[in-house]
């Protein structure tokens, strides 16, 4: 049986592997990956309009991994428009390599790695198990490869924002009057909730790394009895 010691670090860090398991679903499941705001740039052309009317023209826009939407300001009131699952098909198709699916799967590898963390950490909280890979050494490399498939999964959509222009290619799509230019674009909370998840896993890798210390015992020293020759004699 481990220590009371080692029981608290792998259940703090079962814990910290569910809280990551749940951050990843929601952030999955939320439209606020990405905020911007657009120009209607037919619009503003259209009118000549300048600096202090531009921004009639101004909007925004904002979308996460699966829906989204944005507000066109062309100069005649603004205009709210959502778009959900359907229409990220459509935009995996002019992404190279399908960058958008392989965020998802990365992020779905590392739901599944968090939840065999999560197994594991309460195992050698219970326990101590006979095969190494079901020890710190495994729950290590669980953490690995969950917090690992994050920072793919981060990386590749900042590359889909950033060098594939993912922003300007959905404010554009299906546009077939205005055109829309990017003013400014800034990563939101369910980006953010990512990295705390990866965080998160680096965190568990210390606990574990912890718990693999042998710290020295304190020994009690014990008086010794002093026998006189009077006690013998009682």
């Amino acid at each position: 049986m481990p220590g009371c010691f080692k029981k608290t670090l792998f259940a703090l860090a079962s814990a910290i592997s569910f809280a990551s398991f749940i951050l990843i679903v929601v952030a999955m499941g939320t439209p606020k990956w990405m905020t911007g705001k657009i120009l209607c740039k037919t619009g503003a052309e259209l009118v000549n309009a300048t600096d202090p009317e531009l921004i009639k023209f101004i909007g925004e826009i904002y979308y996460g991994l699966f829906r989204g939407g944005k507000i066109r300001q062309c100069g005649l009131g603004g205009r709210r428009s959502k778009f959900s699952g359907k229409f990220f098909p459509h935009m995996v198709k002019k992404l190279n390599t399908g960058l958008h699916v392989m965020i998802i799967m990365f992020l779905c590898v590392a739901i599944s790695f968090s939840l065999v963390s999560f197994g594991f950490c309460i195992l050698n909280a219970i326990k101590v198990p006979y095969r190494a890979i079901k020890g710190p050494a495994g729950i290590c490399l669980w953490n690995f490869l969950a917090g690992g498939f994050i920072a793919l999964a981060l990386t590749g959509f900042m590359a889909a924002v950033k060098l594939h222009r993912l922003t300007e290619r959905i404010a554009n799509f299906r546009e077939n009057v205005f055109q829309f230019v990017i003013l400014e674009e800034q990563f939101e909370d369910c980006f953010w909730i990512c990295v705390a998840s990866a965080t998160a896993h680096a965190v568990n890798l210390l606990l574990i790394a912890i718990s693999c210390i042998n710290f020295p015992k304190i020994k009690t020293k014990t008086e010794e009895a002093n026998v006189t020759a009077e006690d013998i004699m009682y």
